[in-house]
């Protein structure tokens, strides 16, 4: 019965996010993203830890994939991030280099 409760879950959270996602206007598309990367952070955490205490082949594989799909979503999410901020910058500050810290 747990793992009936634990699909429920998972999709009143999916239906729930996507209603809330398709609500936001086009403006503030790029700090929900920033925020969002923050989430993405959470959920790698989280799958790293679930890997961590996985006994069987199938719990391992099942965690290594949410580690994999987690990482992907939390740099992808910071790629597009830049990506969208470089919109924002005027041509004269595009032709140059990045300064590093």
């Amino acid at each position: 019965m747990e793992g009936v409760i634990a699909l429920y879950i998972v999709m009143l959270a999916a239906f729930a996010g996507y209603e809330v996602i398709a609500r936001v206007p086009v403006i503030l598309h790029t700090p929900l993203m920033s925020g969002s990367n923050f989430v993405h952070g959470i959920v790698l955490v989280g799958a790293m830890v679930a890997l961590g205490r996985a006994d069987t082949l199938l719990e391992q594989i099942i965690g290594f994939v949410g580690v994999m799909l987690g990482a992907g979503n939390a740099v992808g999410g910071y790629v597009v991030t830049e990506r969208m901020l470089e919109m924002f910058r005027s041509s004269g500050q595009k032709n140059k280099p990045k300064e590093s810290a």
